[in-house]
């Protein structure tokens, strides 16, 4: 902030620093500026608000909280890019000091991520010893330049994917593309994990130098910042304060605005209604305080110092204005996001009737977030990676327990699988659920060349559905399951089909329209069995098998002649009666022949619990899950707790049940 070109000195700036000294130090230097004083992820800021956001990302692999982010795991260095596309407008700029893990990794989530957001203006790779005089480390580090997209476009551009160099050396597309990005020689080099690429400062060019130049190879503009239409007078508008949430009422001057995405609205309003909404923005803002202190498990005396303030300020204000349900409070402060939360500090009856003060005015309603830090114990280091992160993070439960990620997966053997599809480890809940026969067929492929899917093979022939006997499993004729070899076998014994007729007779299965269809059907034309005994004068019963293969009812028209003189088709219902009781013998003559032969017995109750009985449902379990801000006092039981773990892991969940239908539950 303090080496802000001249031209810029009327800009107002923003800064969030997580050291307490290094940040109380800027407030007392920048006073002019905003600056909080806490992690980038506790911070509330407006979403496309900010011209340009410049940085140093901090580089660490752990996950933040942010529930609008944790459906992404990001590390932290990609968390600050995500969130940070959201806080620049369209056509904004982000200058990004981070690892080259960003631009080198092989995972290209994050950049395709990125991409998706913003264009790349361009990248410079620093030598590994640009920071090794102030932060005494020694790494590889790019400046990454972006521009926001003015919506989310799903493009594939260069610089998400990696390459190979000249020197064999993998590295990110555009540095191949642009090698003079690169102030250094990339070269392998000995690193924590083994031997890793690095870029290597030239002994005789300076970087200051290198910097100028590879600036001067960048080309971006920040377009004018289009605000959003003002009103006729524009001095009853300023531009919003990101401090005040979007959606809500706030005072500046002893005058009453209304904030709305980007800018502030002066509220002309009768005395009375502007009364009304600042002794609701008081109470507003109290509120909010005690939730925060509460969140942030501060002291008790804290808390009821906070009680006893919103008691004085509820008090004073019901005193003068009545209920905040009352009508005249809703008129006046219905568009401010927080009504309802105020309306919830009143217990009310049907009728709106004041009953009680909520208990937020005498208890703690809040259950804070208590992360685990340490812990000895591999389970309760599994529990926390469940609730934290909703999956198991070895990484994760690594650092809470000081052991090796071989030590955890040993000391967890049962609790958690590797599943050889995604190449990661989830819960036994998750793993020995679903299609299991699949998963075992899989297991097994796997564990010809790798023994620690051996425990996988195991563990799931213990949960393997118990076969069905032919007795349990009803086959109707036209169940598409069943090859259609064996219906030729059942055609040709029901109808005797003569041998030299049989091979231009052919049952085929279409997958891709799900049809059936016989060929040869009129070839065995002079055959009893097929003209009368299972077919009729009118249809035979190849005709009819066809029909019944493919689930249809056999119907006779007729063709005949309107009084107008053209020929329609009408429904012959003698001979469809004699046709469809033709088709009912046939279905049952199916159901008694296809179970007798051992040999076919065999095959089809093993293709069909092979193909249908093999799914193993998973149980959802939530008595791990951390309900964070939910009032202590408020046990959920056991079918809801599971509820909401369904809903987190299963991917799509429906809770239905019956209301006002007049019934006992």
């Amino acid at each position: 902030m303090g080496m802000l070109p001249e031209q810029l000195n009327e800009c107002k700036m923003y800064g969030i620093e997580l050291d307490t000294i290094s940040g109380e130090i800027a407030r007392q230097l920048y006073q002019k500026n905003t600056i909080a004083v806490k992690a980038y992820q506790d911070v509330e800021l407006p979403d496309s608000f900010f011209d340009v956001a410049v940085g140093n990302v901090p580089f660490d692999d752990l996950k933040p909280y942010d529930k609008k982010y944790d459906k992404y795991k990001f590390v932290l260095h990609d968390y600050f890019f995500a969130k940070t596309l959201d806080k620049v407008r369209p056509n904004g700029i982000i200058a990004f000091i981070t690892s080259k893990g960003t631009m080198d990794k092989k995972d290209e989530s994050t950049r395709k991520y990125i991409s998706q957001r913003a264009k790349l203006i361009g990248a410079i790779r620093l030598p590994n010893d640009t920071f090794q005089k102030n932060a005494g480390t020694t790494v590889t580090t790019d400046i990454i330049f972006l521009k926001k997209r003015d919506k989310v476009t799903d493009i594939d551009e260069e610089w998400i994917h990696l390459g190979t160099n000249e020197n064999g050396i993998e590295m990110n597309n555009y540095f191949i593309t642009h090698p003079e990005m690169i102030l250094g020689n990339m070269e392998m080099i000995s690193g924590r994990f083994g031997q890793e690429s690095a870029c290597i400062p030239y002994s005789d060019r300076t970087l200051e130098i290198q910097l100028n130049e590879a600036i001067e190879n960048l080309n971006a503009e920040i377009d004018d910042f289009q605000i959003d239409e003002l009103l006729e007078d524009e001095e009853k508008t300023i531009p919003a304060d990101p401090s005040v949430r979007n959606f809500s009422y706030t005072i500046v001057d002893n005058q009453v605005y209304y904030r709305e995405n980007s800018l502030m609205y002066y509220q002309e309003l009768p005395l009375t209604a502007i009364s009304r909404i600042k002794g609701m923005i008081e109470i507003r803002d109290c509120v909010r305080n005690l939730i925060e202190l509460q969140l942030e498990d501060y002291p008790n005396e804290d808390i009821k110092r906070e009680q006893a303030k919103l008691n004085s300020l509820y008090d004073k204000f019901t005193k003068s204005y009545g209920l905040i349900n009352s009508r005249a409070n809703e008129k006046a402060f219905s568009e401010d996001d927080s009504y309802y939360l105020l309306c919830s500090l009143e217990i009310v009856d049907e009728n709106k009737n004041f009953v009680r003060k909520a208990d937020m005015f005498n208890k703690r309603t809040i259950k804070p977030r208590t992360p685990i830090s340490k812990t000895d114990n591999s389970i309760d280091a599994l529990i926390s990676s469940i609730s934290e992160r909703a999956t198991v993070d070895l990484e994760y439960m690594s650092k809470l327990t000081g052991k090796t990620e071989e030590q955890l997966i040993k000391d967890l053997e049962g609790s958690i699988f590797k599943d050889p599809m995604l190449e990661k480890y989830v819960t036994a809940d998750e793993y020995l659920s679903g299609n299991i026969r699949e998963k075992l067929k899989i297991a097994k492929e796997f564990a010809e060349n790798n023994p620690e899917y051996e425990i996988n093979i195991k563990s799931l022939e213990s949960v393997i559905p118990k076969d069905l006997s032919a007795s349990e499993i009803s086959v109707r004729l036209g169940a598409t399951w069943i090859p259609p070899r064996y219906i030729e076998e059942f055609i040709f014994e029901l109808l005797e089909t003569p041998s030299y007729n049989r091979d231009d007779i052919r049952v085929n299965y279409s997958n891709y329209t799900s049809d059936w269809s016989i060929s040869g059907k009129n070839v065995d034309w002079n055959n009893s069995r097929v003209n009368t005994t299972y077919g009729t004068k009118r249809i035979n019963a190849y005709h009819i098998i066809e029909k019944t293969l493919n689930l249809k009812d056999v119907q006779i028209f007729d063709n005949i002649i309107n009084i107008d003189g053209k020929q329609e088709r009408k429904l012959n219902a003698q001979e469809t009666a004699i046709a469809q009781g033709k088709q009912e013998i046939i279905k049952t003559k199916f159901e008694e022949w296809i179970w007798k032969d051992r040999e076919r017995r065999e095959e089809l109750t093993r293709l069909y619990n092979d193909k249908f009985n093999c799914i193993r449902p998973r149980e959802y379990d939530g008595k791990y899950i951390n309900f964070v801000g939910m009032n202590p006092e408020i046990t959920l039981r056991k079918h809801q707790l599971n509820a909401v773990a369904r809903q987190l892991y299963g991917g799509n969940t429906l809770l239905a049940h019956e209301v006002r239908c007049r019934k006992n539950l």
